[in-house]
């Protein structure tokens, strides 16, 4: 378990699939930005049996031990030649505005430098996700540019927004010290 001032994250366990897939098929918990993936807890179970060694998912805890949502890592591949880390993250809608977001991002920030040979971890967001830029703001990222209409999702065409941080930008741990 990672443990932060605020939020716990530790990795994601059978237990806690089913939550996980109520929380992926409900719009309130998704966002305005995407659709649910409206998808059988059975086919969660699956993916995450099937999941890569370079991805973790891991649940975001309140110090009591409530659920609040959930934050990823994962390599994603450009053109056959070039890789990054991933992140991506949502929090029930309860739990939104208390910070727990922005000390899981660092908490993870702090994992992936310390434990890894990651040289650049990014973001890619909803250009209109402002709480997210937010967020990735605070800890640290820089928002690199805007890939153009590069998903479909509530019957339109979205724009994202790249952020990244690379290693020599994050410096020092800030939770994990």
């Amino acid at each position: 378990m990672l443990e932060g001032k605020k939020v716990n994250l530790r990795v994601i366990d059978t237990e806690d699939i089913s939550t996980y897939a109520e929380w992926m098929n409900d719009r309130a918990f998704v966002g305005e930005f995407f659709i649910p993936r409206q998808r059988a807890h059975s086919d969660y179970e699956k993916g995450f049996k099937e999941r890569s060694p370079d991805s973790e998912t891991l649940i975001i805890e309140t110090k009591d031990g409530t659920k609040a949502g959930w934050i990823t890592f994962f390599l994603s591949r450009f053109g056959g030649y070039a890789t990054s880390t991933e992140i991506g993250y949502m929090l029930a809608p309860e739990h939104r505005g208390k910070g727990y977001c922005t000390e899981a991002v660092t908490i993870i920030l702090d994992y992936l430098f310390l434990l890894q040979k990651t040289e650049r971890i990014q973001a890619v967001i909803a250009d209109e996700n402002v709480a997210s830029k937010r967020i990735l703001e605070k800890t640290g990222f820089e928002r690199e540019g805007v890939l153009r209409k590069l998903v479909y999702s509530i019957g339109k065409w979205w724009n994202v927004t790249v952020y990244s941080i690379l290693r020599e930008e994050w410096k020092e741990p800030r939770i994990l010290k």
